[in-house]
């Protein structure tokens, strides 16, 4: 369960975006946009929905890659030309192939491949802007354990000398994660992503793409140049991603 929960933020994301892609798909299909009005309906519909929805795909994959490396709050234009770029290349070969094979049984020319990169790239510069700049994600939340149940299968991984400490917030630091808490803090070899799944039983939410923090740990919260930052009791402060920000203003963290 705790697995599932993890992957059920993620899974909406592709299947909302699949869902615009197959409208779009039909509506392009419809209007016979780009000058395929010459072919038959369902043709149109099985090319331009099949282009949307690999190509969605494609986006989606190349974002979670990017932004693995990079930090979207921190750096959004950089993110979004990084994004454009990769996506771009290869999208654009494929619209070619795809398009020569399924209305000409052939593959076209290079000239014309090198006509369909202007389009290919103004319309994933855009996407890929307004997917940096207007999306906002769901940060992942844990939840404290009903009464009697197993504590949460993260804390058999504090280090012995913190074992019994009181769990406050948990960094990424490259291949490692920083444990802070009550007594102290140390490293142990994890990634973040397998550490949220183990950390259902505290109550708790990952406010940044590195950081998670228990919510009874906050002490205070800082705003301004459109960021927030939390002050932990023990001192710390953790920030707060601006994709997050609302949904955690809205789940009462502040």
């Amino acid at each position: 369960m705790p697995l599932a929960g993890l992957l059920k933020g993620k899974g909406r994301d592709v299947a909302r975006g699949l869902i615009v892609a197959v409208v779009a798909g039909a509506f392009l299909a419809f209007s016979g946009a780009f000058g395929s009005g010459g072919t038959p309906l369902g043709q149109r519909l099985v090319y331009w929905i099949a282009m949307l929805v690999l190509g969605g795909l494609w986006g989606h994959a190349c974002g979670a890659l990017v932004t693995r490396f990079i930090d979207a709050d921190a750096r959004p234009w950089a993110t979004a030309a990084i994004l454009t770029a990769v996506i771009t290349g290869p999208l654009t070969l494929g619209v070619w192939a795809a398009t020569g094979l399924f209305f000409y049984q052939r593959l076209l020319s290079i000239g014309v491949l090198l006509n369909f990169l202007p389009a290919v790239l103004l319309i994933t510069a855009v996407l890929s802007v307004l997917n940096v700049f207007l999306g906002r994600e769901r940060p992942v939340e844990t939840h404290a354990s009903a009464p009697g149940a197993a504590p949460a299968r993260f804390l058999e991984r504090l280090p012995p000398k913190l074992r019994g400490a009181r769990l406050i917030a948990v960094q990424a630091e490259d291949h490692y994660l920083r444990l802070h808490t009550d007594r102290g803090s140390d490293l142990i070899l994890m990634r973040l992503s397998d550490a949220l799944a183990e950390l259902e039983g505290l109550e708790g939410a990952q406010t940044h793409r590195s950081w998670w923090v228990a919510k009874d740990a906050v002490a205070s919260v800082a705003r301004g140049d459109g960021r927030a930052a939390l002050t932990l009791d023990s001192g710390l402060t953790a920030p707060v991603s601006r994709r997050y920000a609302k949904a955690l203003r809205e789940a009462g963290w502040w």
